[in-house]
Formats: structure tokens, sequence, C-alpha cells
């Protein structure tokens, strides 16, 4: 399957995001991973040879290469998303590697949030437990279009065909029940969506190299799955979403009537001539001028950051969207949605929070929290009075003034939003509109 980006012919590249609970071997993996491949540098190896003799290791603990905070290297969990670029012959990766321990759940959302793909690690001797349910819920929720369960620590359970065998079958069915949070076109999450893999993080197998320990196995290595699997880009004919960050009135003898608007493109395309609305005023223009990095250019693609100029004198400003005319988001200051909670102060109906959608922030009070899901048999719990922490559930929002909010289905810049804390600026829970 070809991988090579269309325009320019380079590797393309893929987002992904490691994700399992506490002590699977994550760091080791994504760390064998690098090593393997050959993406570490001679220095940084050193580095972690030094520090694995300072702790009495033999060998390198190649967590080390993504547990970079004191905290995480003191304690041997993963705390912060850790990002990391690397590149083979064939593909460049952006790989977020995000904590396992429930407590920063939180962060394994904001790594996933932008994935093109999942790696979701299960410990061979524990199986499927109830924080791999929560990733793969997250997962789904997040509209990640793929997941791939490493079943790591295979060279503890004798590289036993069986035991891989049951925790991918358990895995599997949990993951074609997540349908009914992420609905496909067919109404259900595609059959592709989950590819297991027996590895051994520690040892090596099925990472990069295959296992001469798993001959049962015909399947590809972590590696060869990443470097196949497909990259979904916005198709060439998406709703063009530009939502504004900054305007640019430099007031210049050289440029005395200058206006841009600044941002990234998140969906879409833009050319010079379209008609275009700009939300929330409904107000239409037309194109007159995009400027990429200073320079004009006739066309703007996602995820371009650029300047766009308007043909006429309109008033706009940060945290308005810019989209085409005939295929502009509704307005609304109703917002149903899909939401993971994040803080560990509860969110309850009536309360004040300030709702960030793109560049926009406005005030906002949670009208009604309908249901919370329970993670073990994916059933809906109606009325639940407040989510606790890393709850997934849905809640009513009554904005103060109108959102151009596109349905997360739709779009999964332009669709999803953040509660925040009025009083201190916390994060409380990231939503995903329905």
């Amino acid at each position: 399957m070809p991988t090579a980006d269309l325009e320019t012919g380079a590797p393309s590249l893929l987002r992904f995001a490691t994700a399992g609970s506490v002590d699977d071997g994550k760091s080791t993996l994504v760390g064998r991973l690098l090593h393997d491949s050959k993406s570490v540098l001679a220095d940084q190896l050193e580095a972690v040879e030094r520090a694995s003799l300072g702790r009495g290791q033999d060998t390198p603990d190649l967590a080390l290469l993504t547990d970079g905070l004191r905290a995480e290297r003191e304690q041997g969990i993963t705390i912060d998303v850790a990002y990391r670029y690397f590149a083979v012959p064939r593909r460049r990766f952006i790989l977020a590697d995000t904590p396992g321990h429930v407590q920063y759940t939180r962060n394994m959302v904001t790594g996933s949030s932008t994935a093109d793909l999942a790696v979701v690690l299960v410990d061979a001797r524990h199986g499927v437990v109830e924080q791999t349910r929560r990733h793969a819920a997250i997962a789904a929720l997040l509209r990640v279009p793929r997941i791939v369960l490493a079943v790591n620590k295979m060279d503890l359970v004798g590289y036993r065909e069986s035991v891989f065998a049951a925790i991918a079958e358990e895995f599997t069915a949990y993951a074609a029940r997540l349908g009914v949070l992420a609905p496909g076109p067919g109404g259900a999450i595609p059959e592709q969506w989950c590819t297991a893999i027996p590895v051994s993080a520690l040892a090596g197998d099925n990472v990069v190299t295959p296992s001469a320990r798993m001959d049962w196995y015909g399947g590809p290595t972590v590696l060869e799955h990443l470097e196949t699997a497909p990259v979904l880009a916005d198709p060439a004919d998406a709703p063009a979403r530009f939502p504004v960050q900054y305007v640019i009135r430099p007031r210049t003898a050289e440029h005395p009537d200058y206006r841009g608007y600044a941002g990234q493109l998140t969906a879409g395309v833009l050319r010079v001539g379209d008609e275009v609305a700009v939300l929330p005023s409904g107000r239409t223009s037309v194109i007159e001028a995009i400027d990429v990095l200073g320079r004009p250019a006739r066309t703007a693609r996602a995820p371009q950051s650029v300047t766009v100029r308007l043909a006429d004198d309109l008033d706009v400003s940060r945290g308005d969207l810019i989209a085409p005319a005939g295929r502009a988001p509704a307005l609304t200051q109703d917002v149903e949605a899909t939401v993971c909670h994040l803080h560990d102060r509860p969110l309850r109906p009536g309360d004040r929070v300030l709702l960030k959608h793109t560049t926009r922030t406005v005030t906002a009070v949670v009208k009604d929290i309908p249901s919370r899901l329970a993670l073990d048999d994916l059933s809906s719990c109606p009325a639940p009075g407040e989510l606790a922490a890393n709850d997934i559930g849905t809640v009513r929002v009554r904005t103060a003034e109108p959102l151009a909010l596109d349905s997360y289905a739709r779009s999964r810049r332009t669709g999803a939003f953040l509660l925040i804390s009025p009083a201190d600026g916390a994060t409380l829970t990231a939503g995903m509109a329905h």
C-alpha cells in the first residue's frame, strides 16, 4: 500500500498515540521501537546507558528514552505526554507516549485527540483491565481511525498462543460494542479498526523484527503495521473551516490599509475568489488574497497556517470562523455532547464554566448531565447527578453566545471543545459535540 504524500512524493506522516495501564511496558515498547528502528542518536543512547547503570541495571532501560521528567524516572511511571518525531524510509511518525495511570487519563485524551492510530498495550499476564477498556472507549469517542492491541510481556507467559488469542478475542469483542460510541457509515466501528499483535518489548519480539519464538503468529510487527496503516486525511471537498486567531493591522506607510486574519485552516481548502461567511455575524465577503509565510498564494489547504484578506471591510475578530458561504456550520447556543471529565473537581448541573471552541471562548452553564457510561458493559447510567474524574458521559450546555459548532463525527477539530473553570482557568472536561 503506498504511503507517500501524493503532492510532494515524500514519505507520508502518521500521528499515533500509545496508551496502557501502569507497568504494562508502554515506555519500554516505545523505547524499543525507537532503538530497533535506529531512530535514537548516539548521545541519547549513551545517556540512557549511564542512567541505567546508575540504577544498578546491566542493560539499557529503553523506557528512559521517553520518560524525560525527573519524577517519571524516580517513580518508574509516565506522567506527562512525551512527543517524539522519528522516520523510517517508508514513513514519518509523530508519536505521543501517554500516561497509563488512571490519574493521568486526561493526558491520554490530549495525546489521542489528533492521532491517526492508537497503540493500546495489555500485559499478557493480566489481560484486559478497566483502564484498557477506558483507553479503548476514549479512542472510540475521539474517533481515532485505528487501534493496535499490543499484547506485551509474552515472554512472561511462555509465548503461548492461547494466552494471546484469549486476550485478543476479549478486546475485539469489546471494541465491536464500542460502535455505539463512534458509529461509522454502517452504524458500527469498521472491522479493520483493531489489529492485535503479540510482543515482548523487553526482548524485542514483534516490535521491529519478527519473533522466532512466536512462529504461530503470521501477522505484521508493530513497525510494519505503522508503516502501512492508511492515513485518513480530510477529503479535498471537505467544507473549509478557518478559525481566526489573530487580526493583523500593521498600519505602516507601506501597508496603510492592510487587514489580514491569521490562523490555521483546520479543514478543507480556501481559494482566492471564494465567497465566504464570517460567523457568528453571518456577514459574507470574498477572499481577496491569501498569504502563506508572507508570500501571496492562490490556495490554502488544511492544516496550513495562513493569513486571509477579505474584499470587504468587515468586523472580524479572534474567535470568529470563516467558512464557505453555502457550507457553513449552523449556529447554536444549546450544545449536547459526549464528554470525558478530566478534573478532580466533579462536574454538576448548574456549574458555570467557560467553553473553548477553536479560538473562541464563551461563558456557559451546564444545564443537565443525562447519563454516565459504565465501562464494564458499556451500559448507560441515567441521571448520575455528576461526573467525577475520568468519567465518560453526556452533557447539555447552554452558551451565552452562539457557536459555529460542527458535530464531532463530521470534524474532529471543529466538533471538539473544552470546559474550563472561570475561577482558576483549569481544564475541566473535553467534549465531542453531537
